[in-house]
């Protein structure tokens, strides 16, 4: 597998397509703290892609942290490139562009790797559009020594065999050293005249990180999974997430890109933690992302400080999955309340859980952004909760929303799931009649009403979590269940009270493929070759088309969404980083005897 010789687009760019796209800011690169080398002098040649629009990718904190650990290797050119919007695509397939990176404008197919990081099932087609974008065969059997190896991380690796027919290399867990360790493997075998083949079989057995699906096989009986195979015994059949151990000190971005167009997140952004204390048995990070680790308030505030004085954004954003749960905030946030306050910087707190510590953060945080604040709550009766794992009482529940009103929060931002285990029709009513004494609480404090707005998610039961094993509610069940609460709503009068609706038929296309097999492949590149793209977006998705994909396969969208499965059975996800299966039972078989219990009580 030989490096080639990068083609640059840079003229055709600039003549052919800048001056016809509606936002050229999404596509000329050239931002402050861009990375940019000269792409001969280095050995390995890797394109970052993100298969979203370049708004949503530079928010991305895993993608600007795998873009900085990769450039500050010499030997590495780490470059950009994002799904082109509509009009972007139609510009480049008529004037035949290639896909190109933002530093150089170079041609993403004449890269030694091309690297995607997928978080989201919905996501897939734009990866597929953009191989084909670049000029690159979406199936890996179908490419040949001149094509870049394409390597795939981020949370959907982890349960990704629907797309394994398209991807040469999987990285299981955190990718920071894991990226490195492998494109010094690629580096090291090309320069020893390795083959394509050669290379593929030393990564599987060098890292257990590295899942190669071109090297395993399924067999089928029926719907179920009758084995997994490796064609050499060498080969492992299980795979493990990568780690950072050393946390404190893992890479982070010191100068972030400064993007020229308004992206979803323009802050300073600074990971405090990573894992969650909490195990919420719908939740597949909580699960698959750990252990728990810490950074020191002195190491944030070092992050901060140093982001802070190379970007100039007026707000620093404290990342976790859950940052209440930190358990040195109280020290952190008047630290970097005297850092930040006099240069007028805010602090974010996104990913709040209700607990105790969450009662008496208002009150340390007077420069936090006080225009709102987010609460998952997920289910509105503490039964419900009990059933999920989310012990958050009512009590402490709106204790801390009403210190948040004193502390001068005026908005509330909730998220709710409906289809969970054990849900009656009540449990639906209950999330209007919550959001109401919510909104309400506030008159406390200064007599008015807050507004409350409220998501509805429906539950997706994902991989490597205790309801993996469940059936998804059927479509009629979503709206239903929506029409009660909009009808809950009007009895109410509740119109400071504002419903978002995740997007029924989107979460059932989620649900079938977050837990389909290598089979699935054949429906989503149907799919995608009909028109499917941006399938996240609401302008874009389009369901009929998927349900026409299912059925060239003899499959039925909805029933495979509802599929049960027994937990005695092989799952398409077993071999890939999975917590231990005897764990995530027991956590199911508690959520039942709940159920069983709430039934039928003593």
């Amino acid at each position: 597998m030989q490096s080639k010789t990068v083609k640059i687009l840079k003229e055709q760019v600039e003549q052919r397509f800048l001056p016809f796209v509606r936002k050229p800011s999404r596509y000329i690169g050239g931002e402050i703290n861009q990375l940019k080398k000269n792409l001969d002098s280095c050995d390995v040649k890797v394109a970052l892609c993100f298969p979203d629009i370049y708004e949503i990718g530079m928010s991305h904190t895993g993608f600007a942290v795998i873009y900085h650990v990769l450039n500050q290797l010499n030997y590495i050119a780490a470059e950009r490139a994002f799904a082109p919007w509509i009009d972007a695509e139609e510009i480049m397939r008529n004037e035949h562009l290639p896909l190109f990176t933002l530093e150089s404008k170079a041609a993403v197919g004449d890269f030694d790797i091309v690297g995607f990081s997928l978080t989201n099932e919905l996501c897939y087609t734009n990866m597929l559009n953009m191989l084909d974008l670049a000029q690159i065969p979406v199936r890996s059997n179908a490419r040949t020594e001149n094509d870049p190896l394409i390597i795939v991380g981020g949370q959907a690796s982890n349960c990704c065999e629907p797309i394994a027919p398209f991807v040469d290399i999987f990285i299981l867990g955190e990718a920071e050293e894991a990226v490195v360790q492998l494109v010094e493997l690629i580096r090291k075998q090309r320069k020893a005249g390795a083959t394509k083949k050669d290379l593929l079989t030393e990564a599987a057995v060098s890292f257990s990180f590295a899942y190669v699906p071109s090297l395993y096989s399924f067999e089928y009986d029926g719907q179920k999974i009758e084995s997994f195979k490796s064609s050499l015994p060498q080969f492992p059949l299980h795979f493990v997430n990568a780690v950072i151990q050393d946390f404190e000190n893992a890479p982070v971005p010191d100068a972030p890109i400064v993007p020229f167009t308004q992206t979803v997140h323009e802050r300073v952004t600074v990971e405090i933690m990573r894992g969650c204390p909490g195990r919420c048995r719908f939740c597949q990070a909580s699960f698959c992302r750990r252990p728990i680790r810490y950074r020191s308030v002195d190491k944030i505030t070092e992050i901060a400080k140093q982001n802070y004085h190379a970007t100039g954004f007026d707000t620093v954003g404290l990342l976790s999955l859950s940052t209440a749960d930190y358990p040195d905030l109280e020290k952190l946030i008047p630290q970097l309340q005297k850092c930040f306050e006099p240069l007028h910087v805010g602090i974010s707190l996104p990913s709040l859980r209700v607990q105790e510590q969450l009662q008496l953060l208002p009150k340390l945080v007077t420069a936090v952004r006080k225009s709102g604040l987010t609460i998952a709550v997920e289910a509105a009766s503490e039964r419900l909760r009990k059933i999920i794992n989310k012990p958050i009482s009512d009590e402490n529940l709106f204790a801390a929303l009403e210190a948040a009103y004193k502390a001068g929060f005026q908005k509330v931002k909730l998220y709710f799931m409906v289809g969970l285990p054990g849900e009656t029709d009540e449990d639906i009513e209950q999330i209007v009649d919550l959001s109401f004494r919510i909104a309400r609480l506030r008159k406390k404090i200064d007599n008015k009403t807050a507004n409350v707005n409220i998501t509805i998610s429906w539950l997706v039961p994902k991989p490597h979590t205790p309801f993996q094993w469940l059936a998804q509610k059927d479509m009629v069940y979503f709206q239903d269940a929506k029409s009660i609460i909009l009808q809950r709503k009007r009895e109410l009068n509740a119109k400071f009270l504002r419903f978002k609706f995740h997007n029924i038929e989107r979460s059932m296309l989620e649900s079938a493929m977050a837990r389909a097999d290598r089979r699935m492949g054949d429906v989503i590149e149907t799919a995608w070759r009909s028109g499917a793209k941006f399938d996240l977006w609401d302008e874009c998705f389009n369901y009929d088309l998927w349900k026409k994909a299912f059925e060239e396969y003899n499959m039925n969208l909805q029933e495979c969404a509802r599929r049960a499965f027994d937990p005695d059975e092989t799952l398409p996800w077993t071999h890939l980083g999975r917590p231990k299966k005897d764990y995530l039972l027991k956590h199911y078989r508690d959520a039942i005897q709940l159920l069983t219990k709430i039934a039928y009580p003593d």
